[in-house]
C-alpha cells in the first residue's frame, strides 16, 4: 500500500516484527502437511510459534538439516520441503518444545 506521506506503508510492518521469543517449554509447536499451490509436492509447515526473527530462522535452519530437506519462512511459518512431520516433532521435542501434529 503507498501512499504519498509515509510511502510504502508495508516496509513499516515489518519493522514491527516481534524481538522476543518465548521459551520452548511455553510453546506448542503445530505440525501441518500441505500441497496446495506447490504442483502437488508435499511441504511440511511449523506453525504457531512465537520466536524473534533471528530464532526463527535459526531453528528452520536446525530443522533443515535434521531433515535433509530445503524450506523456508513464510509470514513466521517454517516450510520444509517434504513429509518430515515425524522427524521435526522428534526434533522439536527435544528442544523443549510441546508438539501437535495436524492434518492425515
Amino acid at each position: 500500500v503507498w501512499t504519498s506521506n509515509q510511502g510504502d506503508i508495508r516496509k513499516n510492518e515489518s519493522v514491527s516484527r516481534r524481538t522476543i521469543s518465548l521459551p520452548p517449554n511455553q510453546q506448542t509447536a503445530y505440525l501441518h502437511r500441505d500441497a496446495k499451490g506447490r504442483g502437488g509436492k508435499t511441504v511440511t509447515l511449523v506453525k504457531k510459534l512465537i520466536l524473534s526473527e533471528e530464532d526463527l530462522r535459526q531453528l528452520a535452519t536446525q530443522l533443515k538439516q535434521i531433515c535433509g530437506s530445503g524450506g523456508t519462512i513464510k509470514d513466521d511459518v517454517i516450510e520444509i520441503q517434504g513429509e518430515h512431520r515425524e522427524k521435526i516433532a522428534e526434533a522439536l521435542m527435544k528442544l523443549g518444545y510441546k508438539v501437535k501434529i495436524a492434518g492425515g
